[in-house]
Formats: structure tokens, sequence, C-alpha cells
């Protein structure tokens, strides 16, 4: 089957994209508004783009009324978010924050959220996330109205002590992080604990002939 992209309805493009990009890292945003209203909402079209600088990438989709998001507009206004990730034990607050919640609703506190510090960002992040990336924005590229990509640079990151192997090496331990991930259609999510391993061949060489 064949899907021209050119002539798709949003919507339709949306089906086939979130049920074929799986599974999706989620980036739980928390920022604060201009006025101090904190706010917290899950993104899935996310991932790491770059190690020097250190740059990750969310792409944050009008509201349905056509305005942009409560977190596009915060990171807009003050250039500052932290992207919190989502282990398996917190996950029905993650979805709770995903509410269209007005501008002056703290989702921190409707989803009975604590908090920790930053270090160098005023946004907090949230306490039972392991990990937690400090970001100040890069780039933002508003690809529609009110749709827009964060490029956002890392200053800072949050590892809870008991998932470093080894600090010196920088050794995580992934799998008992027990994240999650967005897969196909509205409600379904995965964990990253049915995993393999293949390794990566380290150089190349040329084969020729029968059963080369």
């Amino acid at each position: 089957m064949e899907f021209n992209f050119e002539r798709l309805a949003a919507d339709d493009r949306y089906k086939i994209l979130t049920s074929t990009i799986v599974p999706r890292p989620i980036a739980w945003v928390s920022s604060i508004s201009k006025n101090g209203v904190r706010n917290a909402a899950p993104f899935s079209f996310f991932n790491a783009m770059s190690k020097t600088p250190p740059i990750i990438a969310i792409g944050i989709q009008a509201n349905a009324d056509g305005s942009m998001k409560d977190s596009a507009c915060n990171i807009l206004d003050t250039r500052e978010f932290v992207v919190n990730l989502v282990p398996r034990a917190v996950a029905e607050a993650m979805n709770l924050t995903s509410v269209d919640a007005p501008p002056d609703v703290d989702e921190l506190s409707m989803a009975d959220l604590a908090t920790l510090p930053s270090v160098k960002v005023k946004p907090e992040r949230i306490a039972a996330s392991p990990v937690a990336f400090e970001c100040r924005l890069h780039t933002p590229i508003e690809v529609a109205p009110s749709q827009l990509i964060v490029l956002g640079e890392i200053v800072h990151a949050h590892v809870a002590d008991e998932f470093v192997l080894d600090a010196e090496k920088h050794y995580i331990d992934t799998p008992a992080l027990d994240l999650v991930g967005r897969l196909h259609g509205r409600d379904w999510y995965s964990t990253t604990s049915d995993i393999f391993q293949i390794e990566r061949p380290t150089s190349y060489s040329v084969r020729s002939g029968r059963g080369g």
C-alpha cells in the first residue's frame, strides 16, 4: 500500500507516523510561564540529535483549536525547560499531565508530583524521574502555525545514584531505569524490558565470490 503524504490529511499522516515509528521516547517537559505558573506535559516526538553541542529535539503540536500549547509558549518566553524521562512507576501520573488544561493550571500539583530544584534553569525537575535534562532553548522552528520544533541544549543532567554503574566511566544501568515509550494509537505504551544485543561491526571489509 502506498501513501502520498503530500495529499493525506494531517490526522491521517499522524496515524501512520505514530503507528510505525515505535517505540518513541517520552519527553516529560516541565516549564514555567512568564507569569510563574508551572507546567508539565509529555511529548513523544522527541529524541537526542547531537552530542556536540548536546542537542535534543521535541516536536510540539498545536492545540485542537489551533493555538500554541502551553509548553511551547513557556519555552519561547523563558528559553528554559527540563526534560524528565518517564519510568513505569509514574506512567499514570505522566498520562494525567497530558490533559488539555487551561494555562493557569499547575499540572505538577494536579498530578501530585513532587519536584526538586534544578541547578542551572528555573523550571523544577520531577523527583520521580530517574533522569532529567536541564535545557536552554537553542533553536525554535515554527514549522506550521502554532506548531513548534524545539531544539534544546542540555546544560545539566541528573541521573539517580542507584542507576549509575560507574561514575568515572559514565556507565548507566539503562534496563533498571524501567523507562516507558509511546507506541501506536492513543493509549499504547512500551517498556524497555524486552531487549537483545547485536555486536556492532568494527571494520569494513569487501567480500567477494560465492558464499563469501
